[in-house]
């Protein structure tokens, strides 16, 4: 299904509305005005395949481009509004985009790509006017009648770029009409979380993410609202939750502790009793951090691991996590095999690179086919891994350890940052933590924790003994950082993932 068929059949009903402001789409509203961007993307010469590129902060005109496009058996591709305009232009290139479409909030970086992107043949902006751009609103009120939909859409996103320049994800496009058959997740999620056209979903993350983007998506083929944050506000979850009486969300771990950091009475000031489900992903959850989420929230916790590259995701609720702390899950789309460097199979609870066995290679690597011989086995060229490392229990639930990128080897021994991070992230004095490898002379590389300091609390050597002393009571002291340096403020995406290789960087890179 998609917003047409909810046109049809609920016109009226709320498809999205923003948490702040209030504006909000309905489904006739979202299917005409998408419809009409449609044609206008026929009329400028789109056929099936091609690509429209979007970049936008969190606003409804997103949902207006994205049905547009997969009513109309395009790609789109959805950018980070973070990015620098070089940044920016590698990607609308890379992807071979025909259409951009872009906020006027983000118009420097709009106009200064304008020049670096030459096979860009229309450019629209909405929200106001940017220089060298069609008025969204003025092509969609000139536009003629509206055209049959085509074969469905897909999204073609981009990695985080951790190793070098972003990796375009390409998926292959359905081949069924947009409203003959729903996405995949549809089902899938509809079985696995119980999910209604009543249901009302709460989306704290940006929208160029994949999982915020699709999980959007699948709400609206649902028949469901969407409460979108325009950004994520650890108060303004609670508030959101209680305004709309939330059914569903989805967050990352971070935005868990964030709000597990709020005062007690703060967090008691809001009713979440609406939930029936809470959705965590995109990073490992410290297990007291998910503990601490039951204990406020009750058994309604749900974590799933995947990836852009849709190569394979494992699910796990809360009563099975009781039995299995720390697991993401036990695979739904097909085997997963734990391999060594040179590929061989591990037994149960050895750590190794996570592979996802499909019947066919799930996804390439757009204008990089070196990058997608890369992440498949080199004997099984249908398994495939996108470098984290971990273990499968007797039972098939899976453990994560860490990206392989970012695992420490000290003095020949692997060590990983995970381990450490989970530790630290809720001892009350931290507010966030990282931890990296650096060289060392005589290990190879040393364990260092960098530490963003709690409100009100000073640094210093004191509290680097303090917090070293605190991880060595819990782990084994080889593992323990030798080292603590404080921060203002530790990088991470609005989404809340870290990024960690841009902090490593700044240790490797000469002064």
């Amino acid at each position: 299904m998609y917003p047409g068929n909810h046109a049809r059949r609920n016109p009226d009903k709320l498809a999205v509305v923003m948490a702040e402001s209030g504006r909000a789409l309905t489904y006739r509203e979202l299917d005409d005005r998408s419809a009409k961007f449609a044609r206008v993307l026929h009329d400028a010469g789109l056929r099936r395949g091609d690509v429209l590129a979007m970049l936008s902060e969190n606003t409804l005109e997103c949902f207006e481009l994205y049905w547009a496009a997969i009513r109309s058996g395009l790609y789109v591709t959805a950018i980070n509004r973070h990015l620098s305009p070089g940044e920016v232009a590698y990607i609308v290139n890379d992807s071979g985009a025909r259409a951009l479409a872009v906020s006027a909030t983000l118009a420097p970086i709009a106009e200064a790509i304008t020049d670096r992107t030459p096979q860009i043949k229309r450019r629209y902006a909405f929200g106001g006017p940017v220089a060298g751009h069609e008025t969204y609103e003025e092509v969609l009120q000139a536009v003629g009648a509206r055209l049959e939909d085509q074969p469905r859409g897909a999204e073609m996103l981009y990695s985080s770029g951790t190793t070098g320049r972003p990796k375009g994800i390409r998926l292959p496009l359905p081949e069924h009409q947009v409203h003959e058959a729903p996405d995949l997740l549809l089902p899938l999620f509809q079985k696995m979380y119980g999910l209604t056209e009543d249901d009302v979903y709460l989306s704290p993350a940006p929208i160029y993410h994949a999982a915020p983007l699709r999980w959007c998506a699948v709400f609206n083929a649902l028949g469901a609202t969407v409460v979108l944050m325009e950004k994520f506000d650890a108060e303004g979850a609670l508030r959101a939750i209680e305004q709309h009486r939330v059914t569903v969300t989805q967050m990352v771990p971070t935005m868990f502790v964030r709000m597990l950091q709020l005062p007690d009475d703060v967090r008691a000031r809001y009713d979440t009793s609406s939930l029936k489900v809470a959705v965590h992903a995109a990073a490992p959850c410290p297990v007291e951090v998910k503990q601490r989420m039951i204990d406020w929230w009750g058994p309604i916790l749900h974590e799933y691991y995947g990836s852009t590259e849709g190569n394979g995701v494992t699910f796990i609720d809360t009563e099975q996590w009781r039995r299995k702390p720390g697991s993401v899950g036990r695979s739904a789309l097909g085997p997963v095999h734990i391999c060594d460097d040179e590929g061989r199979e591990l037994p149960p609870g050895e750590v190794g690179l996570v592979y996802f066995e499909r019947e066919q290679l799930p996804f390439e690597y757009h204008n990089a086919p070196e990058k997608t011989k890369d992440a498949q086995h080199p004997d099984h060229p249908h398994w495939t891994a996108i470098g984290d490392m971990g273990y499968v229990d007797e039972d098939g639930f899976v453990f994560l350890t860490d990206r392989k990128a970012f695992m420490i080897i000290s003095g020949g021994v692997n060590i990983y940052p995970q381990e450490v991070e989970d530790i630290l992230v809720l001892h009350p004095k931290v507010r966030d933590v990282a931890v990296i490898g650096v060289p060392d002379p005589e290990m190879g590389e040393q364990v260092k924790a960098v530490v963003e300091v709690a409100p009100g609390v000073g640094a210093g050597a004191e509290l680097e003994r303090e917090l070293i002393g605190y991880i060595r009571d819990r782990i084994a002291h080889y593992k323990a950082p030798r080292s603590i340096d404080f921060v203002e403020e530790l990088p991470r995406t609005p989404t809340g993932k870290l990024l960690k290789r841009t902090l490593r960087d700044r240790y490797l890179t000469p002064a």
